[in-house]
């Protein structure tokens, strides 16, 4: 690929700069990998030097892998898009909307005025949000003593909703409730119907809830930005032994490992010779399910984890089942309607069907949306898009 140089050059420099860690970096066809780089450190305090197959928290790109088995399931008529999810999951049977907070700081319950969808789950519009960008939730989990999400503790999932299900898009825990749909579902816990219908298929060997020895010995080290700029060590592993698998948010992987997956939506379902979604399941999850919905800004209330996140500001932005959908092209070449999403330690990547190319670019850093690791995405991906345009000029010479 001859934008290879150009890539390594950028994603080296930003490393030996100190601007971000270490980071590894995938682009893919739907038939062959045209990009692998890694570069930078494994975690700053120490020597290791990063590689292509190191293990990465990535957070929310959980999402996408979990509403796919939940779409394995809806093919199969055991889970449905469109019925109310309190059949399968009673929890969510009566969920209340928190409308604030009275004179005396308790917090203003009422009943919602519509059942939640697992629909609205996958892309969502069921109302709930993260205390991370949501300043009342982050109130009512202090008022009431819940955990956060994070600690992987089913009371974590006690929360009410803060909009009615279906009024607006809003970030949140709902991915955790599609985890819990397919345990409920399929009879199995979720990190094991993941590996068997998904990661074994797939040949995603390196991708868990659980840090296996041999992931262990790969694993990257989170880093946090300070106030300065400068970036440190810190130390942060998800509960290894959790009462649930966060399917918002609780995978471990490598980029060879994620971009099998992309490479799978690339391919209308299939990889590694196996058909794990049907071809018109996939062309679905692509499309636009929040009608005039929009995905807007998400505001810190939290900015020791995430810094305010506002993709494309100008762009009209929707969601698919359960992805980013940009609807123009982007700066960096992106096609209109490519799916997207990232993970709160700077993980990152896209899927553009009409080019026929994917991309995944891991980075350990806190807090999310880091300029400098937007800037070395943002570099990777023209990169990518540089040599493809490349090649197609050679062709059409």
């Amino acid at each position: 690929m001859q934008s290879k140089a150009q890539i390594d050059q950028l994603l080296r420099q930003k490393s030996e700069a100190k601007e971000v860690p270490g980071v590894v970096a995938v682009a893919a066809t739907g038939k062959d990998v045209i990009y692998q780089g890694a570069f930078g450190k494994r975690d700053l305090s120490k020597d290791d030097a990063m590689t292509a197959d190191s293990v990465f928290w990535i957070a929310s790109m959980t999402k996408a892998v979990t509403s796919a088995g939940a779409m394995q399931l809806v093919e199969q008529g055991k889970l449905s898009l469109d019925e109310p999810i309190g059949k399968v999951l009673p929890d969510l049977a009566t969920p209340k909307v928190l409308e604030g907070f009275d004179a005396k700081g308790e917090p203003k319950l009422r009943p919602a005025k519509k059942p939640i969808t697992l629909r609205q789950l996958m892309t969502h519009t069921a109302g709930f949000c993260y205390d991370l960008w949501n300043g009342d939730m982050a109130a009512y989990l202090q008022k009431t003593g819940l955990p956060s999400i994070t600690t992987c503790q089913n009371a974590a999932l006690k929360t009410p909703i803060a909009s009615d299900p279906g009024t607006r898009w809003e970030y949140g825990t709902n991915i955790d409730f599609v985890g819990k749909a397919v345990e409920g579902v399929s009879g199995k816990k979720l990190d094991a119907y993941l590996r068997d219908h998904i990661f074994a298929p797939l040949g995603m060997s390196d991708t868990a809830f659980k840090i296996s020895d041999n992931m262990r010995k790969r694993l990257v080290g989170m880093h946090m930005r300070g106030e300065d700029g400068t970036l440190s060590s810190i130390p942060f592993e998800l509960e290894q032994n959790p009462e649930f698998h966060m399917g918002g948010g609780g995978l471990y992987s490598t980029a060879g490992d994620y971009i099998k997956f992309c490479q799978m939506i690339l391919n209308k379902g299939k990889g590694n010779g196996n058909q794990v979604l049907k071809a018109e399941t996939v062309t679905m999850m692509g499309q636009n399910h929040i009608g005039d919905l929009t995905v807007g800004k998400m505001t810190s209330a939290a900015p020791i984890y995430t810094n305010d996140v506002d993709l494309y500001p100008d762009m009209v932005k929707k969601w698919g089942l359960s992805f980013l959908i940009n609807t123009a092209k982007t700066p960096e070449g992106r096609s209109a309607g490519s799916l997207a999403w990232a993970g709160l330690a700077n993980t990152y990547f896209w899927i553009d069907p009409s080019r026929d190319v994917c991309g995944v670019i891991l980075m350990q850093v806190l807090p999310f949306a880091d300029r400098l690791c937007l800037e070395t995405f943002a570099g990777f991906e023209r990169g990518v898009y540089a040599g493809l345009d490349a090649g197609s000029g050679q062709r059409a010479a």
